[in-house]
């Protein structure tokens, strides 16, 4: 390849990813280096009014009472819907890869509540567990109840139920990665399992879950991510208050609180928002490193 051609074929290339770093530059960049910026003020922008108060934003995340609650809300969000939310995939993805009749049409159906939007499936679960919702009217028609329970307002059960809304609508989509990484493991594995008379169990525990476990890295990451991030639904649970009592209040919904709302502590904020960053980064870089391994085979 001759010396100008070469130099052709770079200037092609970088004609090919210049839009895309174009974009990255002025969209994504810039606005990591803006919120570095703002982060370290005391900010209004709708006066456009800048007072530098260098690490104050970042020391007032540790003593804010409402920020604490919302920081352990979202912890123990993570903590319990991730790992619900990856075990039942794999496991729904192994009974549905086995040789079933109609497994099709219940891969289709279970598949379902990853397409209806979050708000949709808020506003269904707000009425299924309201004061007369079917849960509460099930449950005293088989007296496991004596009388109904307020499932929306009391701070005992608010977050319970936004958890299980969100197992219920995840589920479904890290299933449907668990199936297709299940399609590449070698039946002879199996075959070979089946000779040295391994039950079901066993060949689930020491051949389906090792042979996933760079899949279900991915699917920690993602629940982690997803969790942690978690606002739509309890901005619409609590009307975007966080209650009762704060149960519901998440970090990224006190973060919008504090943006957007009456005290419009826009550079607290953004102080909040990039402390969630290096949490998720961290608590991300965790997670891989104790789930890192390759397949078997």
């Amino acid at each position: 390849m001759t010396r100008r051609k070469r130099k052709g074929e770079v200037a092609q290339g970088w004609g090919f990813v210049s839009p895309a770093m174009l974009v990255i530059g002025i969209f994504v960049m810039t606005s990591i280096v803006f919120a570095l910026y703002i982060s370290f003020h005391k900010v209004n922008l709708f006066t456009g009014y800048y007072e530098f108060i260098g690490l104050e934003n970042y020391k007032r995340i540790f003593v804010d009472t409402k920020t604490r609650i919302a920081f352990f809300n979202t912890v123990g969000f993570v903590a319990v819907v991730v790992p619900i939310q990856t075990i039942f995939a794999l496991i729904m993805a192994s009974v549905l890869n086995a040789k079933l009749r109609g497994k099709f049409v219940f891969r289709t159906i279970y598949f379902l509540p990853t397409l209806t939007s979050s708000a949709a499936l808020t506003m269904i679960f707000m009425f299924l567990f309201s004061l007369t919702g079917p849960i509460n009217q099930l449950a005293l028609n088989l007296n496991i109840l004596q009388e109904p329970i307020n499932f929306l307002n009391d701070p005992k059960f608010a977050l319970k139920v936004i958890m299980s809304m969100n197992i219920w609508s995840t589920v479904p989509f890290f299933m449907t990665i668990y199936l297709a990484a299940l399609q590449e493991v070698p039946n002879s594995v199996y075959e070979a399992a089946d000779v040295d008379g391994a039950t079901g169990f066993q060949k689930f525990i020491h051949i389906t879950v090792p042979q996933l476990k760079p899949i279900t890295t991915f699917v920690l990451l993602m629940g982690i991510i997803g969790t942690f991030q978690m606002f739509d639904q309890a901005y619409i649970f609590s009307n975007g208050s966080g209650g009762p009592e704060n149960s519901t209040l998440t970090v990224a919904l006190q973060i919008y609180r504090n943006a957007f709302g009456q005290n419009n502590t826009m550079g607290f904020a953004t102080a909040m928002s990039i402390m969630l960053s290096i949490v998720i980064f961290t608590v991300s870089f965790i997670a891989q490193k104790l789930n890192k391994s390759e397949s078997l085979y």
